[in-house]
């Protein structure tokens, strides 16, 4: 059944649309510089001039959080394209794959699956080091195996269809089976996925990123912002409610239309 949007997707779109300006054109909606310094304005509180306030060194949040934008969701997209592509492969591996090799790769699937996703992330940091590219291979690699379980289970089901039993009865070929009936069928449910997939890369990304583990300062990443300004959370709690919107928000609304994606409905 098909069904208009509501508030909610319109809402949540309104909110990618903006969060996808800050990440392509910042200067569009925050012209100013991320990294001037201006002493004299230090936890200045939101106001015209400074619509978020302005942190311990005068920069302005607002500025901060829209520059910010590039890194935070920039790499929760890598990540995820890294997480989905690697996933792919090994999903469809298991499962059109020999016996012998769905086995083994389950077996791995359910060992990795076990662990939660950021405490994968962390021991790939300790690996690979701290930054934006450490971080962007350490969530990418860790989201593998869930992705590859998902989409296992998918061509498995797929696979044994009827429309692609009738299709081999015809003698069509292997490669025009997998091109035309169980590709297209088995990756859809990775679009949902995916969307999904973003938001929560994103709240890891963040989470490194507030751990020290992710983009040096004073580079303007949401989560080192949230890490900087806890210091200050009694006296200057702007500093924090900035970046904390940035990252629910951007969440929320991936979330919100993966969902409805999930759901089988037409985006429409």
């Amino acid at each position: 059944m098909i069904r208009r949007f509501g508030v909610p997707e319109f809402a949540s779109i309104a909110v990618l649309l903006l969060a996808m300006l800050a990440v392509c054109a910042p200067q569009v909606l925050a012209p100013g510089d991320p990294l001037a310094v201006h002493p004299a304005d230090a936890f200045q509180p939101p106001s015209i001039a400074h619509l978020l306030g302005t942190d311990e060194s005068g920069r302005d949040i607002a500025t901060r959080v829209v520059h910010g934008a590039a890194t935070s969701v920039g790499i929760g997209l890598a990540a995820t394209g890294i997480g989905i592509g690697i996933g792919a492969l090994l999903g469809f591996a298991a499962g059109l794959g020999p016996r012998v090799v769905d086995s083994a790769l389950g077996r791995l699937f359910e060992v990795l699956f076990a662990l939660p996703t950021l405490v994968m992330a962390l021991l790939f940091i300790a690996v690979l080091g701290s930054g934006p590219t450490a971080s962007i291979l350490a969530i990418g690699l860790a989201t593998i195996p869930g992705y590859a379980r998902m989409l296992r289970a998918r061509v498995r089901g797929v696979a044994r269809s009827g429309y692609v039993e009738w299709a081999r009865l015809d003698d069509v070929a292997p490669l025009l089976v997998f091109t035309r009936h169980i590709a297209p069928n088995a990756l859809w449910p990775l679009v949902s996925a995916a969307t999904l997939g973003v938001g929560q890369a994103i709240v890891w990304v963040s989470a490194l990123g507030f751990l020290g583990l992710g983009a040096e300062p004073p580079a303007p990443e949401w989560g080192a912002m949230l890490n900087a300004g806890r210091v200050y959370l009694t006296t200057a709690w702007w500093m924090t409610v900035g970046p904390g919107l940035a990252i629910v928000l951007t969440a929320a609304a991936l979330t919100v239309l993966g969902r409805r994606c999930a759901g089988g409905e037409n985006l429409t």
